[in-house]
């Protein structure tokens, strides 16, 4: 099966994290659109979604942010969702995006927020 650029760079970035993780790190994947952007940090071991936060919520959309704010918002909501439940260290899953501009903000974002990666 031919795959396409961004699925293999994304498959690129992620196997590499798989290879050097650990079981005492989860795996937070982000995702931006040309508006939005969202994140959700994955236990790989079990499947499943520990937390997640997006710049799609009613209460962020009543405020008029540009797109650099609204990533640094998302990141410190999920940071204060993830110390809840106890997680200070993560792998920074940037996917298919370069670590530039909205990412680049997202990740700074969470290391003054507390999070090693």
């Amino acid at each position: 099966m031919k795959l396409n650029t961004l699925t293999r760079k994304k498959f690129r970035v992620r196997n590499k994290l798989k290879k050097v993780a650990s079981n005492l790190r989860y795996r937070l994947s982000i995702s931006r659109s040309s508006k939005n952007i969202s994140a959700q940090i994955i236990d790989d071991v079990k499947n499943i979604t520990l937390v997640s936060a997006t710049s799609n919520e009613k209460s962020l959309k009543l405020e008029n942010k540009n797109k650099s704010d609204l990533s640094s918002i998302v990141a410190e909501r999920i940071a204060k969702k993830a110390k809840e439940k106890n997680i200070n260290k993560i792998y920074f899953d940037r996917g298919i995006y370069k670590y530039h501009g909205r990412v680049k903000i997202f990740a700074e974002t969470l290391r003054k927020n507390g999070m090693e990666f």
